[in-house]
């Protein structure tokens, strides 16, 4: 049931969300075989507080920072929303060659076309799973997140900082492929977002991992990283090499800023 906004809930009434399989939703599998994400949860809270409340989510797997420039910013900017959300430039870091000054250039030029043409521009520190993938990668994603600081202050825009929550470097919160969070990292991710934009916390704990369980055998912890490796690990390096995406050919999850409706 909707609910009007009370004085101390923001009465934000369209959203637009912009970048690659984390806003797409992956691996947060619905039983239809879509992905919802945290972009799809933040909004269907945002919408069951402001009656008529939009939605668009522009986000496509596999893309780097110069498709999501070229594809998908012009467009969330004509669409004028009051909350537009960019995330972006993580899989470049991730690739063997990676020119970070011309990422930097790129989500520069980014934020400079999104600010003007929102209320409330939203950037994020990208969450990291702990291991070895991460501490490679380290200083690359952080130079990225540097970037991303030094554009919010410059531009009003609000930043989400999921890297430095404990909770979402919990491999327990990461789906079997290990680069995409599950359906509770998702949950946590809506509601750092919700909190950021001035919402009444419902989960004042989100950044907090879960209670501590007792590790898988190391036989188990074996046969998982095989497993990983052939589904996953090698299919992704293929792709690297052959300089193919796995958004290749697909379109944007929700391309129009249309009215949302909540169940």
């Amino acid at each position: 049931m909707q609910t009007n906004p009370t004085p101390s809930t923001p009465a934000h009434t369209s959203l637009v969300a912009l970048g690659d399989s984390f806003t797409e939703g992956m691996s947060d599998l619905l039983p239809d075989g879509t992905y919802r994400g945290w972009a799809d949860l933040l909004a269907a809270r945002m919408a069951s507080v402001t009656p008529g409340f939009r939605y668009a989510n522009l986000a496509v797997r596999g893309k780097l920072i110069q498709q999501i420039v070229d594809e998908q910013v012009g467009r969330a900017a004509a669409m004028g929303a009051d909350v537009i959300t960019l995330v972006g430039g993580l899989n470049d870091t991730l690739r063997p060659k990676c020119d970070m000054g011309r990422v930097r250039d790129l989500l520069t030029e980014a934020v400079e076309r999104l600010a003007p043409h929102c209320k409330q521009l939203v950037l994020m520190r990208s969450p990291g799973r702990q291991g070895p993938v991460l501490e490679r990668f380290r200083p690359r994603m952080e130079a990225l997140f540097t970037c991303v600081d030094e554009l919010a202050a410059r531009h009003d825009a609000v930043v989400v900082d999921l890297y430095g929550a404990p909770a979402l470097g919990d491999p327990r919160l990461w789906d079997v492929d290990r680069l995409h969070l599950t359906g509770e990292g998702h949950r946590r991710v809506a509601e750092a977002v919700w909190q950021a934009l001035g919402y009444p916390a419902e989960d004042p704990e989100w950044h907090l991992p879960p209670e501590a369980t007792l590790p898988p055998h190391w036989v188990a912890r074996r046969v998982e990283d095989v497993r990983f490796a052939r589904r996953h690990l090698m299919p992704w390096i293929g792709r690297r090499l052959t300089g193919r995406s796995s958004g290749d050919g697909l379109p944007p999850k929700r391309p129009e800023l249309l009215p949302y409706e909540t169940a």
